[in-house]
């Protein structure tokens, strides 16, 4: 691959060409790339569900891609008997979400990769005259259709949704090459996928292994020692019952206000539920100041537990993580500070075991959320053994965490490595027309 083609090379007449900044180098001296209306290359797709044949309902997420609603909601959202209106969404075709989000600032455009099933009226189904689209597959993960959108959309869109008509969203200026240079950038691109896919099951892997350890260095519910014991702890008996209020102390979390700048942009970290997604937290996006500290947000050392208790998540998880540095929390997450003679480490780890026992003390709250009451929390049963088992346990646990660290960092380098590849293989027609 080459990046001797850029996309500021200039025909004779002063006008900008089409052109990608890397190129496979068989094709450097082809022909310059195309921008053609959506509306030649691919047709909308207007057929309704009518007799409501079809009752697979998907959906299209923009984190996900086309998926079963079913999957994605845990829930039927449409049921049938409504189905009459929505679109059937064949095999292979594409479709538009109009919802803006964090991960689609234009909304959503996947290939229905799943089966054939239908979709809300509100969505726009296409599918291309070409047999071959993988090409657009990948196209549409870039931002280079985004400026299009925006400047066709309606200014009196709703704030949660593009407001962009068919006509204008049919009309989108596509990028077209030769079919034998857009095949060598789609099977490029799904090797790239592929190779992304197998670290991705090596992480599974890894994972599956820490859980089938956790269920053997931790008794099973009702027994009072472990199936798998270190040699040296064989002849120490039985765990000691305790319940987690004998062991950790519980304080609430709360958000600084956003009117005082003298709150935020600080160095201590601020937590809220989508940073704990990883096991062992050491930085967050937000930051808060001392002054709001002693102002009244909580803060906590390292070797603090952080638990959600409130909110959407709590429906199917229970997010857990311990802190490697000091941090602060919102009002969404309580914190569990090990009291002497706990070992943080080792506490997360019997957490982690207890999740499903964790997940049934959730009650639903308001608007369908999720609430984890600190009381019930507080009277957990759980079994202990002494401090030095505890922190062996956690030793080896935290070693096998070190593995999957270090593979969710390869998993990373290699869609950052993607991600940087996409931008400079695809060009932007909107450049050339701007």
């Amino acid at each position: 691959m080459s990046n001797k083609a850029t996309v500021t090379d200039m025909k004779k007449d002063g006008q900008p060409m089409l052109v990608p900044k890397l190129r496979f180098s068989e094709f450097l001296n082809a022909a310059e790339w195309k921008a053609r209306p959506l509306n030649q290359l691919a047709a909308r797709s207007k057929q309704k569900n009518r007799d409501e044949k079809i009752i697979r309902v998907l959906t299209n997420s923009a984190e996900f891609g086309v998926v079963d609603q079913r999957d994605f909601f845990d829930k039927d959202i449409a049921t049938q008997g409504k189905l009459d209106s929505y679109f059937v969404v064949e095999l292979g075709a594409y479709v538009y979400n109009p919802r803006i989000s964090t991960n689609a600032p234009v909304g959503p455009i996947s290939k229905n990769n799943i089966a054939t099933g239908v979709m809300s009226p509100l969505y726009t189904v296409f599918k291309f005259k070409d047999i071959d689209d993988d090409f657009y597959a990948y196209y549409f993960r870039t931002t280079g259709w985004h400026a299009y959108m925006r400047q066709a959309s309606s200014t009196g869109a709703r704030h949660d949704r593009m407001a962009i008509s068919s006509d204008d969203f049919m009309a989108m200026p596509m990028p077209v090459a030769s079919p034998e240079e857009l095949k060598k950038i789609s099977d490029f691109l799904r090797s790239v996928d592929v190779l992304i896919a197998t670290q991705v099951q090596k992480l599974d892997a890894l994972k599956t292994h820490r859980k089938g350890l956790i269920q053997q260095l931790f008794p099973l519910e009702g027994e009072t020692k472990p199936c798998l014991r270190f040699p040296e702890f064989q002849n120490d008996g039985q765990w000691e019952p305790t319940t987690m209020e004998q062991i950790v102390d519980f304080k609430s979390g709360g958000t600084p206000s956003k009117g005082n700048p003298a709150f935020w942009n600080g160095s201590i970290p601020w937590a809220s539920a989508k940073d704990m997604k990883q096991l062992f937290l050491d930085d967050t996006e937000d930051h808060i100041t001392a002054a709001a500290v002693n102002d009244g947000a909580k803060s906590v050392p390292a070797g603090t537990i952080l638990m959600l208790t409130r909110g959407m998540t709590l429906l199917k998880d229970v997010p857990i993580c311990l802190l490697s540095r000091q941090m602060s929390f919102n009002q969404d997450v309580k914190a569990l500070q090990p009291k002497a003679h706990f070992d943080g480490r080792f506490l997360l780890y019997l957490l982690l075991g207890c999740k499903q026992r964790l997940l049934n003390l959730v009650d639903i709250a308001g608007h369908g959320t999720g609430r984890l009451d600190t009381e019930k929390l507080k009277m957990l049963d759980v079994m202990l053994p002494c401090l030095a088992e505890q922190q062996r346990i956690a030793g080896c646990l935290s070693s096998l965490e070190e593995l999957i660290i270090s593979q969710c960092q390869k998993i990373d380098a290699l869609k950052t490595y993607k991600k940087g590849l996409m931008q400079q293989i695809f060009p932007s027609p909107a450049e050339v027309e701007a």
